[in-house]
């Protein structure tokens, strides 16, 4: 790492910011298109409802990425864990240590809240980040597949509840 490496939670103020990394982070993703969040409903939902927390890494003393997280939990090991949404460094910031830097912040997190687990979910494409993530001791969920129920399909659903 060159330069001087702090961590500091996000502000109201920050909402521009943090909108300004997710839509770079769905750039790299190749799903800019996907983005619908705006700066009123990333202010509702994180800092009025509190469903969430934003922590930037900074490099003296500039943001250089962000990680975006909320506590889950598990039934099994009967207390929560921490799921990473979003983790993104800035490209030029990339290969320094910093990311790994960033987990290592939410590990401490995660540990100091007695979470039971940290855990996110990657790109199948994404193997600079699978390789990076292995080299961490991270192990993938092989038996697993995510499900998503979302848009009109969730809306539906919902509705068939209410019938």
């Amino acid at each position: 790492m060159s330069g001087t490496l702090s961590f500091r939670t996000a502000q109201r103020k920050d909402i521009p910011l943090i909108l300004q990394f997710i839509k770079e982070l769905a750039d790299y993703e190749k799903m800019l298109d996907e983005v619908v969040a705006d700066e009123d409903t990333l202010e509702t939902w994180i800092f009025d409802r509190q469903k969430t927390e934003v922590i930037f890494p900074l490099v003296d003393e500039n943001e250089i990425g962000f990680a975006l997280f909320f506590h889950n939990f598990s039934t099994f090991l009967g207390r929560a864990g921490i799921y990473l949404e979003d983790l993104y460094i800035k490209p030029e910031f990339r290969g320094r240590g910093y990311g790994k830097a960033m987990l290592q912040k939410l590990a401490s997190i995660a540990v100091e809240r007695g979470c039971g687990r940290l855990e996110w979910w990657c790109l199948d494409w994404n193997k600079p980040s699978i390789d990076f993530y292995l080299s961490l001791g991270a192990q993938p969920m092989s038996d697993w597949t995510v499900y998503r129920i979302a848009g009109d399909t969730l809306t539906q659903l919902a509705q068939e509840c209410n019938d």
